[in-house]
């Protein structure tokens, strides 16, 4: 399962491994080494090869003490826990020297023997797991001096490192790595604790809220992390939530430990009964909450969640613009922050579509006459567009006011509707990248991973169920794209057709022609979700979609789009663009500088979302062209 805190941050090229860019140490090209989920190491951004297992345990643990000597004995152990060979101190100096080659082939001196035993030599800018105790330590410093907004940012970059259980690939083999996940996992449990507290201390507690009722579910007797979650709860207005986290709290004390909750908690739970008022921006009444209400099974996206409120917690920042496909869930990740990110605009936080039932773009008076009765501005709009939008901005440019702006069809339609940089944000959702919108900060939706699609899928069916038949989930969950959209359609209509095996329902969706019948239920259905999105696309990118039809797959590269559009490289390549701009083609999974250079033109790969490849099969054979 993946933990509350992912590597949001930058990551080594084809790697895997989230990393920051701290300073390098030493001589050659730089070494990085992940063990904050399974164990990995690159050179220069290049994946290095670790070897067989055995060879990968004895780096595991060499990395539970770096910079301090491991022992021959506890190096065997870990190998060969029951019996070694006789040629084991053998084998393991071949391990070693492997190691050392592949982790210092400048013969640096990084890995030798001492006195006690093998040494690896790693700095903090070489090893997730120095560098999360380095920011962890320099946050406690922080706190020392009065500083919780410094301290606050430096135990969440600490945080962003962990992508899993330390050594997630291997510590069930050796009971010196369990030992060691143990440990690894309380000093993360202590890290996030003083991070929230920090955080709380800054005034801005929705990042608190946000995350910490997982931390719960993993340590619910802890009564700093408890003491933390109503604290967070009752500051962004969820005081119902608090008090039965309290009351769950205290139940479970006394049930399995026999005890009363401690000072800490009770102190927090004795502000909650209070009901002490938090301190406003500014003077008057809140204003309007007029969001949809958020999905109770709302699952994953903890990247993009997290790039986009620190996008919109920064005051006076550009408009945050979310993207991606038809059933992404665009809408239902705004929706989602939005709602956590209530209590920071005391003056009204409300959505509104700019787009009709049919897909036309709504008309900006319109629209802008919705907000302002919405949020309460009594000031008189004049009828001229450029006019309006000043008259809009200047009341906005005193509130603390969070738009959210669903459906944009293109940039036009923001124009007049944008708050002025200040106090108030706009948080944009659009199929289309909306190029002309240069200012925008962009975060681009993908499918969920298949971990959160299987949890997504098992929340609607029944955890059971889908244990029963986890591979054939999997086929269900991969025949959807690991789209939430069609995720729920299917999930809601097998848990109608209870009777039905998950791995007759995967061999319906698998089939070409029978899988976007089968995502139909109720109002979700798929094919006339594509259907709207198909109708506004600009005619270049429909007669493109009718093309590629053609494809027996949805990965394809520069050279097949051309052969299946009928043109030379650039005429592809423009008309591949084009569905990029609308939101249709995700870029091509390769680095701009070398996308279509000849060399690289089977390297490059574009991949249509496979039911939007479906769709565009049944336009294209409506339309009597040949797939």
């Amino acid at each position: 399962m993946t933990d509350t805190f992912t590597g949001s941050r930058g990551r080594e090229a084809d790697t895997g491994i989230p990393w920051e860019r701290a300073g390098d140490t030493g001589t050659g090209a730089p070494l990085r080494i992940a063990l904050l989920g399974p164990l990995r190491a690159s050179r220069d951004g290049q994946p290095l090869p670790l070897g067989p297992l055995k060879q990968r345990l004895v780096l595991a643990v060499l990395l539970t003490r770096p910079n301090a000597p491991v022992s021959l004995e506890e190096l065997t152990d870990a190998v060969w826990p029951d019996d070694p060979p006789r040629t084991a101190r053998k084998n393991l100096q071949v391990y070693v020297s492997t190691l050392r080659r592949v982790l210092d082939p400048d013969d640096l001196g990084r890995l030798h023997h001492g006195p006690g035993g093998y040494v690896l030599q790693l700095t903090a800018a070489e090893c997730d797991s120095l560098r999360f105790d380095e920011l962890a330590r320099r946050g406690d410093a922080e706190v020392r001096a009065g500083a919780p907004d410094r301290a606050a940012p430096l135990y969440r970059r600490a945080l962003d490192l962990w992508r899993h259980d330390p050594f997630s690939d291997l510590a069930a083999r050796a009971d010196v790595l369990r030992a060691a996940v143990e440990r690894h996992r309380v000093r993360r449990l202590a890290v996030y604790e003083a991070w929230a507290e920090a955080q709380l201390e800054t005034g801005e507690p929705a990042p608190v809220a946000d995350t910490v009722d997982e931390m719960v579910s993993r340590h619910p007797l802890r009564e700093r992390l408890r003491a933390a979650q109503l604290t967070a709860l009752h500051r962004v207005g969820r005081r119902t939530e608090a008090l039965a986290a309290y009351d769950d709290c205290r139940q479970q004390l006394s049930r399995e430990l026999g005890l009363e909750p401690g000072a800490a908690l009770q102190s927090a739970y004795r502000s909650l009964l209070d009901d002490v008022p938090r301190p406003r921006a500014r003077g008057g009444a809140a204003g309007s909450r007029l969001l949809p209400p958020e999905l109770a099974d709302f699952t994953g996206r903890r990247r993009e969640r997290w790039a986009v409120t620190a996008q919109l917690e920064r005051e006076g920042g550009p408009p945050v613009l979310l993207t991606g496909p038809a059933g992404v869930g665009k809408t239902t990740l705004a929706v989602h922050v939005a709602h956590r990110l209530a209590a920071r605009y005391p003056d009204g936080v409300v959505a509104t579509r700019l787009c009709a039932e049919d897909g036309s773009a709504r008309p900006w008076r319109s629209v802008l006459s919705e907000l302002a009765r919405a949020l309460g501005c009594t000031e008189r709009l004049p009828t001229d567009r450029e006019e309006a939008a000043t008259t809009w901005r200047s009341w906005l440019s005193v509130r603390r006011v969070l738009l959210l702006l669903d459906d944009a069809p293109d940039a036009t339609a923001l124009g007049p509707l944008l708050p002025p940089s200040g106090p108030s944000a706009a948080l944009v959702t659009s199929r289309s990248r909306l190029p002309c919108l240069e200012s925008a900060h962009r975060t681009e939706l993908p499918p969920l991973s298949a971990e959160e699609a299987l949890h997504l899928l098992g929340g609607i069916i029944g955890r059971t169920r889908l244990q029963a038949e986890y591979a054939a989930a999997e086929r269900i969950a991969t025949a959807t794209g690991l789209l939430p959209l069609a995720l729920r359609a299917g999930g809601n209509r097998l848990s109608v057709l209870r009777h039905m095996p998950l791995g007759q329902y995967a061999d319906r969706l698998e089939h070409p022609l029978e899988a976007l019948d089968e995502l139909s239920s109720g109002g979700l259905g798929v094919r006339a979700r594509l259907a709207g999105a198909w109708a506004r696309l600009p005619g270049p990118a429909r007669v493109t979609l009718n093309s590629l039809a053609a494809l027996p797959g949805p990965a394809f590269s520069l050279r097949t789009a051309a052969r299946v559009l009928g043109m030379d490289g650039q005429g592809a390549q423009r008309a591949l663009e084009g569905l990029i701009d609308v939101g249709v083609l995700a870029p091509p999974s390769c680095p701009e500088v070398t996308a279509h250079r000849a060399a690289d033109a089977e390297r490059v790969r574009y991949e249509l979302p496979w039911l939007t490849l479906l769709f565009a099969r049944e336009q294209a054979a409506g339309a009597g062209t040949r797939c």
